[in-house]
């Protein structure tokens, strides 16, 4: 559980299409030194029509986001086949199986959780926090999801903002993509 230390992502899926992920920029080296203050861990891929985000090792996760990348071509942009594709991969390629992170993707339509144990979990709500501070991002999300009527990027900052004034692993460098 070690790589989930250091990061907090955020996904938010508005019902219009506004679709939103974003990122702390905190890198934690062990458990007390912070090696970096403003990591983006947030990117666009496939024609810009995809946002992912992960939390775990940031080598592992440049590694994941290209397969990924990889993925989609191969099926045509199809998120939720690449997605299948990625994880039985991480799963079962000999030397993928060693990479410690997780991942958020989403697109217009689909937002999912992929990790290294094959799974690719689509979230009942339209939105879905990971990471160290994921359970105080999520809560946040869930209450400004639900009760105004702020945009997917905007949850998505308050969210962060919120985990990051509690989780020692979170900071206020926050990156966002959206669609």
């Amino acid at each position: 559980m070690g790589y989930f230390h250091a990061t907090t992502i955020v996904a938010v899926k508005r019902e219009n299409g506004d679709v939103c992920i974003g990122g702390d920029g905190q890198v934690t080296m062990g458990e007390a030194a912070i090696m970096k203050h403003s990591a983006k861990k947030v990117r666009k891929i496939y024609k810009n029509s995809v946002v992912t985000g992960f939390a775990g090792s940031v080598a592992d996760a440049f590694t994941l986001t290209e397969k990924f990348e990889k993925k989609l071509e191969e099926h045509g942009g199809n998120l939720k086949r690449a997605a299948v594709a990625l994880a039985q991969s991480w799963r079962t390629d000999r030397a993928m199986r060693n990479l410690e992170a997780l991942m958020l993707a989403a697109d217009k339509e689909t937002l999912l959780l992929i990790s290294g144990n094959g799974e690719v979990i689509e979230p009942d709500e339209n939105f879905v926090a990971i990471g160290s501070g994921g359970n105080y991002a999520y809560a946040a999300a869930n209450a400004l999801y639900k009760h105004t009527d702020m945009s997917a990027e905007e949850i998505v900052r308050e969210a962060l903002s919120i985990a990051a004034s509690i989780c020692v692993y979170t900071n206020d460098h926050i990156s966002v993509e959206k669609l």
